[in-house]
């Protein structure tokens, strides 16, 4: 069982900037990639950044390039997301995710973090 464990969320005003983080734990073995997504109230989830594990490449959702960076601790087995310039349509819960060598895409989630941004 892999199991990933997201902080760093709460509410926040417009401008702003947040950094979330994710530990993974478990049978962590063979990760390939590691990644953010989010759910706004009433919409499906979509994934906003993703990073490789072994060397660090990462890819971004078009809407958010630039504001968001992910990061990564492999030492840690810890993820990260920089959110800069908070808009009110970045609320949403954030969930930390993880693909393993095996797997074909990201089957392990975490419970997730609300941010929480006001106008």
């Amino acid at each position: 069982q892999v199991q990933l464990v997201e902080s760093g969320g709460g509410l926040v005003q417009t401008g702003d900037s947040l950094r979330l983080s994710c530990v993974a734990s478990g049978r962590t073995f063979s990760i390939v990639h590691m990644g953010w997504g989010r759910q706004a109230p009433g919409k499906a989830r979509e994934f906003v950044a993703g990073i490789t594990w072994n060397d660090g490449l990462t890819w971004y959702l078009d809407s958010v390039k630039g504001r968001f960076t992910i990061s990564r601790d492999n030492a840690k087995n810890s993820v990260y997301l920089q959110i800069d310039s908070l808009k009110p349509e970045d609320t949403a819960v954030y969930y930390c995710a993880l693909q393993q060598r095996n797997q074909t895409k990201f089957e392990h989630w975490g419970q997730g973090t609300q941010v929480t941004v006001s106008s």
